[in-house]
């Protein structure tokens, strides 16, 4: 085994710490996401759009911050798996347990996203079977201002 300077061991434990640091991030930001599904599928329940407007947008910006977060990430993983040594350290099996919990995030995300769609998907159709069968109570009745009307024929003025 070829002996490391310790510039080269200090390079590697800054990419290692940083590396877990952005790893940390995004499970956190996962953590946020899976929570605004949550709550957004209480709002499609409760059939409250304010609020289910309010989580979409949150929601918008935490996938904005992971996607931002995943740039930077993707990089720092091939530069992490370059340069440091196949030695398993207690750092690796640390990491290891945040990309285990980053996938498991990620699964419980898409399923709760998923859910969210059935049930808006539901409610659509629901709205749109209300719309169809409701009935007009004014089809079949003319209309006050189509009926014929007496028009004057003359006009009188007067000075």
């Amino acid at each position: 085994m070829a002996e490391i300077t310790q510039q080269e061991l200090d390079e590697r434990v800054a990419l290692l710490r940083k590396f877990r640091s952005l790893l940390e991030q995004q499970r956190n930001k996962f953590q946020e996401y899976l929570t605004v599904l949550e709550k957004q599928q209480d709002s499609i329940t409760k059939e409250n759009p304010e609020n289910l407007i309010a989580h979409t947008e949150l929601e918008q910006q935490v996938v904005r911050n992971i996607a931002n977060l995943q740039k930077v990430i993707v990089p720092m993983s091939k530069m992490y798996k370059a340069s440091v040594p196949m030695a398993h350290t207690a750092e690796d099996s640390n990491i290891a347990q945040i990309q285990n919990e980053l996938n498991d995030l990620q699964s419980r995300v898409l399923k709760q996203n998923q859910i969210n769609r059935d049930l808006l998907r539901e409610h659509i159709e629901s709205i749109r079977m209300q719309i169809q069968n409701f009935k007009n109570p004014y089809a079949n009745l003319k209309s006050v201002y189509a009926q014929p009307q007496r028009v004057a024929s003359l006009v009188e003025v007067e000075a």
